[in-house]
């Protein structure tokens, strides 16, 4: 059967052409929208956790030779987690594929963080079981892009940071309030405040009220460190 014209553009953005086309269909097919005769992503996202840990691990180790286990543990974590990989099946409009149930769609399911991760990772390993290893680490590399050679920043916990700051000075943990919820229930927005018992606060705005606090921490430890 073949690729109809999402697919097919889909793939072309992936940057890669399918020899096996279903693969690449079952990989952007959510299991509120699986049949007896048409599989789901689940097990695909399974072995696409995998390989994209790997193509990390080495790409860590290769980009600096003198880091220890300690230092590439947090850049790893960066690079794998949820929102990294929902950020880059957004870069290559993934969501506007994926197969969803009427009830999954209606509800946004095209833009939730969960779905598009987990059918990022179930394309990588389709791309793995289509054409090998060197095949998915050059695909992958190649959507990461300047995320892995910028990792060292980005795997700065903030939340542990500011968490640390307040430590060292003697102050309680900060604490975390939602101050505004905004957007359709589908897509919504949270605005988190951090709050430190010396009065100092700063907000955060994201998708997600995890995000939105650790952008909260890192712009309240800009300020704090004097970088702003």
């Amino acid at each position: 059967m073949k690729l109809g014209a999402e697919l097919l553009a889909l793939s072309a953005r992936l940057g890669h052409e399918f020899a096996r086309p279903d693969l690449l269909r079952t990989a952007v097919t959510h299991p509120s929208m699986s049949t007896p005769s048409r599989p789901d992503n689940q097990r695909l996202e399974f072995l696409g956790d995998r390989v994209l840990g790997l193509v990390m691990a080495e790409a860590l180790l290769t980009a600096d030779a003198s880091a220890s286990e300690g230092q590439l543990a947090p850049r790893f974590n960066a690079l794998v987690r949820k929102e990294t990989c929902a950020d880059v099946a957004r870069d290559i409009g993934l969501g506007d594929a994926l197969k969803l149930g009427r009830s999954e769609m209606l509800s946004g399911g095209r833009r939730k963080e969960a779905i598009l991760a987990d059918a990022l990772e179930a394309l990588i390993a389709a791309v793995y079981l289509d054409a090998g290893f060197d095949v998915a680490r050059a695909v992958v590399l190649r959507l990461w892009g300047a995320r892995v050679a910028s990792v060292k920043e980005d795997a700065r916990d903030a939340k542990t940071s500011l968490q640390e700051w307040a430590q060292a000075r003697g102050q309680t943990p900060p604490t975390y309030v939602e101050t505004v919820r905004s957007g359709p229930d589908h897509a919504p927005e949270f605005t988190i405040e951090v709050q430190l018992v010396s009065g100092e606060a700063a907000h955060g705005t994201a998708g997600s009220k995890r995000q939105a606090e650790q952008l909260a921490a890192r712009a309240l430890l800009a300020r704090l460190e004097g970088t702003e």
